[in-house]
């Protein structure tokens, strides 16, 4: 009887549209969905019920892609971590050791800097924290004469040269009097750059001959330890 009655209470539930998930959780019951099916084999409907399906799939699917990207997102959060924690001590040694730093300094030059003997020395990047590091790494590694800076910002022509100048004097800390005229690619006149937070390319001189070559001497014995391109 009580199997029966419970037969009767599924079925009026199924007939006001309830899922059997819906069912199965208002009765408290652990009978097989497809148990359910079959006693409510017969059973008609009611109308917008396939609307409902359609919303509730809509809206389990929403909740599982949310549920994979956090599960996505912490896998990448223990990715990095585990990272981290292999490379703490190369991470001290490049802020502690000064000999390091001057070789990181003479493989960023070498990637950046000036490829020909000019007899001092020329770097420019387009990245603010690549600019950052590479005049950090030189005040670190050398006793500098800050005189001896230049700055020349190679932009865009719709682009605000005065803007561009503070801010990569802020970068730098290079005074604005030590920079040059910008240098404006004619290649963008009259053309609406698409990249709006672009801020140009800083080109750093700094007039010293026996930096440029240390470096540029430094990186190729670096290279040189690599052995032959084979």
């Amino acid at each position: 009887m009580e199997s029966l009655s419970i037969r009767k209470q599924v079925q009026q539930l199924r007939k006001k549209g309830k899922t059997y998930s819906e069912i199965r959780r208002i009765l408290k019951i652990n009978t097989p969905k497809s148990t359910l099916s079959y006693w409510c084999r017969n059973v008609s409907l009611p109308k917008g019920y396939r609307q409902k399906i359609l919303e509730l799939n809509k809206f389990n699917f929403s909740k599982a892609r949310t549920i994979a990207l956090a599960v996505k997102n912490m896998e990448r959060e223990l990715f990095f971590k585990d990272i981290d924690n292999k490379n703490k001590s190369l991470f001290t040694l490049f802020d502690k050791n000064l000999r390091v730093r001057k070789m990181v300094l003479a493989i960023l030059y070498l990637a950046e800097g000036s490829k020909t003997a000019r007899g001092s020395l020329m770097f420019g990047n387009s990245d603010p924290h690549v600019v950052n590091m590479f005049v950090n790494l030189m005040r670190g590694c050398y006793k500098l004469n800050e005189q001896k800076f230049r700055c020349t910002v190679q932009c865009r022509a719709d682009q605000n040269i005065r803007n561009l100048e503070k801010f990569w004097s802020k970068i730098t800390k290079v005074p604005l009097s030590q920079f040059y005229k910008a240098r404006i690619d004619k290649r963008s006149i009259g053309k609406i750059s698409s990249k709006k937070d672009y801020k140009g390319v800083c080109r750093i001189d700094y007039f010293s001959s026996a930096v440029d070559l240390e470096l540029k001497f430094i990186a190729q014995k670096l290279l040189g330890s690599l052995g032959p391109i084979v």
